[in-house]
C-alpha cells in the first residue's frame, strides 16, 4: 500500500471511541484523515465524498446498524473496504457482516489489530477494482471482438453474393449463348464426325452450367427465397445424392415466420455440419431436426459416424467449430456440441427468436448479407 494519507470515514457516536481508533491507525504508522458521522443522513451526505476505507460501529443513534451502513454502501455500487468494529458483537452478527461484503470486524477492546486490518482491506479492495477494470477491458475486448466478426461475416457474405451475381450475369450469359451456337451448328452440320464433336461439347456445356449454378446456389443460396424448411429439404436431398449418405429431415413446421438472418444462420450451419460429415464422419445415416418452440428455433444434425474425441475438438486448427459458434452469436443463437468415438456427433443450434431482431418473413432474410458465409 502507498504512504499517501489515507481518507477514513468513521461512523460513529461516540467521540472517545473515535479518538481511540484513530490514535491506534496512528500508532499502527498510517497517516490518516478521518471524517465522524452519526447518523444515515451524515452518513449517506458523506459517501458522495471518496475515502479509502469506512470503520462503522454496530450500535449507533436512532435505529440506524452497521449492517444498514454496509448495505447502503453496497447499494452505492462503490467498491470501498468497510470495517465493522463493535463493543459486543456476537458470532453470528459478525459472520453475517462478513457474508455480506464486511472487509473485517473488530471488538473495541481489541483495536492493536485495527491499523493491520485497515492496510489490507483496502489493498484487497485495490485488488478488487483491478479485477473490476480487467473484468470491464475483457468484455469490451469481446464485445468488439463479436463486432469484428459480425462485420466479417457480413463483408464475406456480401462478396458471395457479388460473385454469385457476377456469375449468372457473366458466366451463364456466356454459357447460354454457346449454348444455341451448339444447337446451330448441329442444324447445319451434316457431317457424322463434326456431329460426334458437337455432342461432346454440349454434354461438356451441360455439366459447365450445371456446376455454375451449383457454386451460384453455395455462394448465395436463392432456395432460401422458398422459406427454410424448402431450402433443408432441398440440402438434404443434395447431400443423399452427393453422398450416397442417408439423410432425413425432421421439422415441427411447413413453414416458418423467422426475423432477418436467421434462415441464413441457420442454412450454413446446416451446410457446414453436413460438409463435416461427407469429409470425415464416416457416418450411415444423418438426421436434420428443425423445430420451433417456447420462441427458440433448434436445428439439430445428428450422425452415426466414428465421432469426435477431446483432442480433436481441441485442435488449435479447429476454426469450423468456432466459426459456427461465431456465427450463430451474429443473431443471438449459441452452438452445442457434443460426440463420442464410435458412437456419433450431434450439433444443436439454438436462435432465441426474440434475440435474433425483429419479426420477419423468410423471404425478406433470403436477401439479407448480416449473416455470416461457411468457414
Amino acid at each position: 500500500m502507498t504512504s499517501r494519507r489515507l481518507r477514513v470515514l468513521h461512523l460513529e457516536d461516540a467521540e472517545l471511541d473515535h479518538e481511540l481508533a484513530l490514535a491506534h491507525l496512528r500508532r499502527g504508522g498510517l497517516d490518516v484523515d478521518t471524517l465522524r458521522v452519526e447518523t444515515e443522513p451524515d452518513y449517506r451526505s458523506a459517501l458522495r465524498e471518496p475515502w479509502d476505507v469506512v470503520l462503522s460501529d454496530y450500535n449507533l443513534p436512532h435505529g440506524f446498524t452497521g449492517l444498514q451502513a454496509l448495505e447502503i454502501l453496497r447499494a452505492s455500487g462503490r467498491v470501498l473496504p468497510f470495517i465493522l468494529i463493535s463493543g459486543a458483537i456476537g458470532e453470528d452478527m459478525a459472520v453475517e457482516a462478513m457474508r455480506n461484503g464486511a472487509s473485517d470486524y473488530l471488538l473495541k477492546s481489541r483495536l492493536a489489530r485495527l491499523a493491520p486490518a485497515v492496510a489490507n482491506a483496502i489493498q484487497a479492495a485495490e485488488m478488487r477494482r483491478a479485477k473490476m477494470e480487467a473484468d470491464a477491458r475483457l468484455a469490451r475486448s469481446q464485445r468488439q471482438l463479436r463486432e469484428l466478426a459480425q462485420h466479417l461475416q457480413t463483408s464475406v457474405e456480401a462478396e458471395r453474393a457479388a460473385i454469385a451475381r457476377e456469375i449468372h450475369d457473366d458466366v451463364g450469359g456466356s454459357l447460354t449463348a454457346l449454348r444455341f451456337e451448339l444447337a446451330w451448328l448441329e442444324r447445319r452440320s451434316p457431317d457424322a464426325e463434326t456431329q460426334a464433336h458437337l455432342a461432346s461439347a454440349r454434354e461438356s456445356l451441360t455439366h459447365a452450367i450445371e456446376a455454375s449454378k451449383r457454386i451460384m446456389q453455395n455462394l448465395r443460396p436463392a432456395i432460401l427465397e422458398q422459406g427454410l424448411v424448402a431450402a433443408l429439404q432441398w440440402m438434404v436431398q443434395g447431400f443423399t445424392r452427393r453422398s450416397g449418405i442417408e439423410c432425413t429431415l425432421r421439422t415441427s413446421h411447413e413453414t416458418l415466420q423467422l426475423p432477418a438472418g436467421v434462415p441464413l444462420v441457420a442454412y450454413r450451419t446446416a451446410q457446414e455440419a453436413l460438409t463435416n460429415i461427407h469429409k470425415h464422419a464416416r457416418a450411415r445415416h444423418v438426421l436434420v431436426d428443425l423445430s420451433l418452440g417456447a420462441g427458440v428455433l433448434s436445428l439439430e444434425v445428428r450422425d452415426d459416424g466414428r465421432g469426435l474425441s477431446k483432442e480433436d475438438l481441441a485442435k488449435a486448427q479447429s476454426f469450423g467449430i468456432r466459426g459456427l459458434h461465431e456465427r450463430a452469436g451474429t443473431v443471438g443463437g449459441w452452438i452445442d456440441l457434443s460426440s463420442r468415438p464410435g458412437v456419433g456427433t450431434t450439433l444443436i443450434l439454438s436462435i432465441p427468436l426474440g434475440a435474433a431482431g425483429g419479426a420477419a418473413d423468410e423471404d425478406d432474410a433470403a436477401g439479407e448479407a448480416a449473416a455470416w458465409g461457411s468457414s
